[in-house]
């Protein structure tokens, strides 16, 4: 009886002491309907299919980008949950509306997504412009959006406000090309020093590719009741504030939503999921995973 007890424990043993098979990371794209044409989704799940694992994360970018802001966050957050990043109606590879959207038509069309998946509860994740519409998506849909992660969150006072409508950015394409340098220019000081000329280059194709619908995204956000609509969200909610063109405006967020708790990223700006998105999927788990 105890060499049974021994071979046992020692076959216990060594079979806790195999490591896990290695978890690989699927990154595809995909096509969704919704009601301004079809979406365009970056996608990543583990090997193990994420299904009925952790709560799927659904991640909305600033306009006029694409979520392929994201693309250095799907492969960490992505092995152990589904992870969705599409592209907002009339940016990257979307269909446009034909006349400019609210934020609300953003998270509409992000709503026509989860519809489409059959998604049955979701966490969301939304930077800059696409944090307005993460959190109007939430508002829409309490019982289907369990936690929200916002950052940098533009919450425009009046006179933001008439400055913006007075001059919205990106800037409209001028005979001259002058708006290429001026658009390059905001691009640079956003991003910070630090970012390479291949990323700006990135972003301003992303703002030529949109064209007229290169400032829809910004003029919803500046034009966003956020003092009206921020404090109708329910869930629980992370804040995230880089140091970017929104570090201000994030902190007057703060203010108006219910249960939130703010972490100051100080050392980041305008390229947060650039050069800190392992910081952002740290502060995401202990978030979202509870």
């Amino acid at each position: 009886m105890t060499r049974t007890t021994t071979r046992s424990a020692a076959r216990n043993a060594s079979l806790s002491s195999r490591k896990s098979p290695p978890v690989t990371v699927h990154l595809r794209k995909m096509y969704v309907d919704c009601r301004y044409g079809q979406l365009h989704v970056h996608t990543a799940f583990p090997s193990s299919g994420g299904f009925d694992e952790l709560v799927p994360l659904v991640c909305i970018h600033p306009a006029p980008l694409s979520g392929r802001v994201f693309r250095s966050l799907l492969p960490d957050l992505g092995q152990d949950r589904s992870v969705y990043a599409p592209d907002l109606p009339g940016c990257g590879e979307s269909d446009a509306p034909e006349a400019a959207p609210s934020v609300a038509d953003y998270a509409a069309a992000v709503g026509d997504l989860l519809d489409s998946l059959r998604l049955r509860q979701v966490d969301l994740l939304g930077y800059q412009t696409g944090s307005l519409a993460a959190a109007e998506l939430a508002i829409a849909r309490p019982e289907q959006v369990r936690r929200v992660l916002l950052a940098g969150t533009p919450v425009f006072d009046a006179r933001e406000r008439e400055t913006f409508n007075a001059r919205p950015w990106p800037a409209r394409a001028r005979d001259d090309g002058s708006h290429l340098v001026e658009e390059w220019q905001r691009i640079r000081r956003s991003r910070g020093v630090h970012a390479t000329v291949a990323r700006l280059g990135e972003d301003l194709a992303a703002a030529l590719r949109a064209g007229d619908a290169a400032a829809w995204g910004t003029a919803a956000a500046a034009n966003y009741a956020a003092g009206e609509r921020l404090p109708l969200v329910r869930q629980p909610v992370l804040l995230l504030r880089p140091r970017d063109e929104f570090w201000d405006m994030t902190g007057r967020g703060e203010a108006l939503l219910r249960e939130v708790r703010r972490v100051d990223l100080p050392e980041q700006n305008g390229g947060l999921f650039d050069t800190g998105s392992a910081e952002v999927a740290r502060y995401a788990r202990e978030f979202l995973d509870r």
